[in-house]
Parts: structure tokens; sequence; C-alpha cells
């Protein structure tokens, strides 16, 4: 690995890093906002959309100096990349906004790092990567050090079960998107990923959000800061580092970079 290639896998695994941490905040910001946990999650990439929308114009405007390995984001082959992330991550974020609702902050939070388990797995099922031993031991280090954080504000308690349970579908789902978005991120911009798999989210979650029901919208100006928070603290700004990062450190080391998560949202919590 030379000197560039090595500084540009350093700068994306402190992108992860700071992604994971913002999204930390995620789990606080849903149990403080007063709508349903579907609608929640609406409201999340909804609110984003103009802020991303902005983002991706000032990159279009200066195409002339960005990097030319970026595709044009029209491209076929990117676009049904670019929609089958935003399909995971709605899947993702429903799964996940309803495990938070019907578990702890510290289950639901854990239990979707699982994820990490499962990029590992998809990697090597669908695209043939290959692990080192270093990685496999560093992966199980890292796995064991979150649980024994976290572990103690985890409850094993039958009241808990259906939301546990969808804690791991979520984990599912949100290591498809990691192991997606790494691979269709090669091929164009973060900002690209970031605004179209945004607007599909937000139009698989729309239904849903009218199917389940309960308070669509919050009733106060106050009761919108915490719809506010999950939307630029933990998407535009945790998911975009995230997203950037995943190019350069790859799907199964990003995956295990965002241990930090579930002790970030423990501790907060």
């Amino acid at each position: 690995m030379d000197h560039n290639q090595s500084a540009l896998v350093t700068k994306g695994f402190a992108a992860v890093l700071l992604g994971a941490v913002a999204i930390g905040f995620a789990p606080i910001f849903m149990r403080l906002t007063d709508v349903a946990p579907s609608a929640t999650a609406f409201w999340r990439v909804t609110i984003s959309l103009p802020f991303l929308y902005l983002w991706l114009r000032r990159e279009q405007r200066g195409q002339t100096t960005a990097p030319t390995y970026r595709k044009n984001i029209w491209d076929r082959k990117t676009i049904w990349g670019l929609v089958i992330v935003g399909l995971l991550f709605a899947t993702e974020l429903f799964f996940w906004h309803q495990s938070v609702a019907r578990t702890t902050v510290a289950n639901a939070t854990l239990l979707a790092n699982m994820a990490t388990v499962f990029a590992a797995l998809y990697g090597f099922l669908f695209f043939r990567e290959r692990f080192g031993f270093k990685f496999v031991i560093g992966l199980l280090l890292a796995l064991s050090g979150a649980f024994v954080l976290v572990g103690r504000n985890a409850e094993l308690n039958p009241a808990y079960f259906w939301g546990d349970m969808l804690g791991l579908v979520t984990a599912m789902t949100y290591a498809g998107y990691i192991v997606t978005a790494a691979r269709v991120r090669r091929h164009t911009s973060t900002a690209s990923v970031m605004v179209v798999s945004a607007l599909v989210t937000a139009l698989m979650l729309a239904p849903a959000a009218l199917i389940e029901g309960g308070i669509l919208w919050p009733s106060t100006l106050t009761g919108w800061w915490p719809l506010l928070g999950l939307a630029l603290v933990s998407h535009v700004l945790g998911q975009s580092l995230i997203i950037y990062g995943l190019a350069h450190v790859g799907a199964a080391l990003g995956a295990a970079s965002l241990l930090v998560q579930p002790v970030i949202a423990a501790c907060l919590a």
C-alpha cells in the first residue's frame, strides 16, 4: 500500500468512526420524539433532503475539479445501485425504529450493530471477499469490547423479545445496506448516494407511517427539535461520513468500526 492509499484508508477510517459517534445520538433523539416510530424514520430522511440536495448542487457546480473516477449520477447501473441502497436503508430504518420503541436503547443498538458480522458474511458469500486472521481476531475483540461496555445496560427480559428480534432483523438489513453502499460509493460521490437513497427511503417510509398510524407529526414547535437532530446529526452528518469512509476502508472494516456506536448510545442513555 503506497503512502497516498494509506492516507485515504486512515481518512476513511476516521470518517466512519466519527459517523458512528454521530449515529450514536439517534436512539436518544428517537426516544425524545412524540411521533410514531415509522413517522420518526420518515421525518429523519425527509428533513435531511433539502440540505443534502444543496450539497449535491454545490458539488455539481464544481464538477470540473471532481475526481475522474466518479461516474455520472444518471448512469443506469449506478442509479439502480443507489435505489437498492435506498430500499435497504428504508427497511433498516423501519425495523430499527420499531425495535427502539419495543426494547431498551442499549438492546436495540447493540443488536443492530451485529451488522458487523453479517457484513463480513455477505462480503464472503456474495463478493468472495477474503479476510485475514488479524481481521477476524480484531472483529472478535471489537465485538467482545462492545458487549462488555454495553452489556451491563442490556436487559434479557421476555417483555423485550419482539423488540430484540427486530434489532437482529435491523442488523441483517443494515449489513446489506453497508455492503451495497460501499460498492456503489466507488462509482459515484457521497452526495449522490445520500440524496438518491434518502429520496427512495422517504418514498418507502411514507406509506409505512400512514399504515402504522399514531401521531404523524409533532403537535408543538419543541417536538420538531429531536427530529431535526435525527436529520442533521445522525443522517446528514453521521451517514454522510460513513458513506464517504466506506469507499476507502471497505464494507467489512467499516462495519467493524461502527461498533463504537452502541457504546456512544449506551453512555448517552
